[in-house]
């Protein structure tokens, strides 16, 4: 389950982050993040797919507390921090 939860947080996490790369025209975070996302989600699909309602839940929420933690991420870049 706790690779589960990692692969959500991770997901979402380098997607928001990635909006930052976007708004800023960082071409070559979108290019490394934009990687690392897809690469991640193929392997995401397989896993959740074939998953029970509980992995799924335990995805789900990994899957908040990335953005959570994409978004403080993000706003201290944007900070300059």
């Amino acid at each position: 389950m706790k690779s589960i939860f990692v692969s959500g947080f991770l997901q979402v996490f380098l997607v928001t982050a990635q909006t930052l790369f976007i708004a800023r025209q960082n071409w070559l975070g979108v290019l490394l993040f934009g990687f690392a996302i897809s690469f991640l989600w193929a392997s995401n699909v397989r896993k959740i797919a074939i998953s029970g309602i509980g992995s799924q839940i335990v995805y789900a929420s990994g899957a908040s507390f990335g953005a959570v933690t994409g978004l403080a991420f993000s706003s201290l870049m944007a900070k300059g921090l």
